[in-house]
């Protein structure tokens, strides 16, 4: 919008700037040519008085001294005899024309102008045979003349007008984008998890009145968040009442099988309520869009498997392929890659024999984000393996088994890949995209 304004603005000026200084310039030049014309009829007087009283010799004298003097005027004296004096003596019928009628004359030619007056020698007569003409040649003004300053005086004019007018703006523009530069970076910051805060309205009218609708809609949607978290909380408490009285009346139950049949059914309803939960207050832990340190989360979660590992005389590598005090965001939270982690390291301890080696590697990706590669030395994953469909459950595990994992790496912009290891046994690799 502001670039665009001082485009309209300096195109507009131009051409207006075009449309008054090439006038003005002919003008200029127009006003020079007639200065000299004046100068020149002054000039010409002053000749005629020489050439009515003095002889040939004396008007030479004098033609040469004025055109010596002069670089705007070529004066000539032209008898009736056929004979000049000056640097043009050709006669031409224009000439012929005024000492016919006695009457002087002012005619536009290819290199000025020129002024054409009658001397009569007889007194009051005005006999052609009798009659001198003195002719003065104005020449047009050059750009050696005054009227090369006055045309750089109009350019230094335009660019000044030009120059203040994309200023003005400039200025002008930002007095629009900045309100709307605010305005665009707080409907960013809604994502975060903070509470937004409220935006300072200024700017032209239009603007502030848009930042006053949004405030509005921030705060109804605040409104609306907040009975939404009320609402997922109110149904958490309020069914864990029946849920608690269905497990008293399952466990009085005196058939084992049914009772374990309906504990891991109430097992598994009571997980989904609590999934619902998590999932619900997502935005509310996250934000909009999750941006985690991930080297950072990972790093600390497998030194937390580290004493595990020892416990179980297991080799426990850790592999960094991060650049040293850089941080690599990822679109997760903390607590999916918490999970993610611990899913992988607890189907290798729960799945492998003590003393299987585990090695977990963190690796920057090119375009941004981080891969997540825990390789064992175990039997490796079964052929038949359905990542979408599987979960498991053991130590440290959220429950969910590999689908967590799969789904966390697919809503980060990634993916899962399980394959075979170089130490002979399985591969995940998982890979997390930036934040957008």
């Amino acid at each position: 919008m502001r670039r665009s304004l001082i485009l309209t603005v300096a195109a507009t000026v131009s051409m207006v700037l075009l449309a008054m200084l090439i006038p003005m310039a002919v003008l200029v030049q127009s006003y020079a040519l007639e200065d000299r014309l004046s100068q020149a009829a002054l000039e010409v007087q002053a000749t005629e008085t020489v050439v009515a009283g003095q002889d040939k010799g004396a008007v030479a004298v004098y033609i040469d001294r004025i055109n010596s003097d002069s670089d705007s005027t070529v004066t000539t004296v032209l008898y009736p005899d056929g004979t000049g004096i000056g640097p043009n003596p050709g006669e031409d019928d224009r000439v012929r024309e005024a000492r016919r009628t006695g009457q002087a004359r002012v005619d536009d030619t290819d290199t000025g102008a020129q002024i054409l007056v009658p001397v009569s020698l007889g007194g009051s007569s005005t006999l052609p045979s009798l009659t001198r003409v003195v002719r003065v040649d104005v020449l047009e003004p050059g750009l050696g003349s005054g009227v090369f300053r006055a045309w750089v005086i109009l350019a230094l004019l335009g660019v000044a007008l030009l120059a203040g007018s994309l200023v003005l703006a400039d200025r002008l523009g930002r007095s629009f984008v900045q309100p709307i530069r605010a305005l665009a970076a707080a409907a960013q910051r809604l994502g975060d998890r903070s509470r937004p805060a409220t935006v300072t309205v200024a700017g032209p009218a239009e603007v502030r009145e848009l930042g006053v609708a949004l405030n509005r809609l921030v705060g109804r949607i605040e409104v609306l968040l907040e009975r939404e978290r009320e609402s997922v909380s109110n149904l958490s408490h309020r069914l864990r009442t029946p849920v608690t009285a269905l497990r008293l009346r399952i466990d009085g139950l005196s058939d084992p099988a049914e009772r374990d049949r309906l504990s891991s059914d109430l097992d598994e309803l009571e997980g989904m309520v609590d999934h619902v939960v998590r999932e619900a207050r997502r935005s509310e832990r996250e934000g909009l869009v999750a941006d985690t340190d991930a080297a950072a989360v990972l790093a600390e979660r497998v030194r937390f498997w580290a004493p595990l590992a020892e416990d179980q005389g297991r080799r426990f590598d850790l592999h960094l392929e991060v650049p040293g005090a850089t941080r690599v965001a990822v679109r997760a939270s903390e607590q999916d890659l918490v999970a993610v982690l611990d899913v992988l390291l607890d189907n290798v301890f729960t799945y492998t024999q003590e003393g299987v080696a585990v090695r977990v590697s963190l690796i920057s990706a090119p375009g941004g984000g981080l891969e997540l590669i825990v390789e064992d030395a175990g039997p490796g994953y079964p052929g038949d393996l359905d990542v979408a469909s599987r979960g498991t459950s053991g130590a440290g595990s959220t429950g969910l088994g590999l689908s967590i994992v799969d789904k966390t790496a697919t809503e980060s912009g990634g993916r899962l890949v399980l394959g075979r290891s170089e130490l002979g046994g399985a591969r995940a690799s998982v890979l997390l995209g930036p934040p957008t």
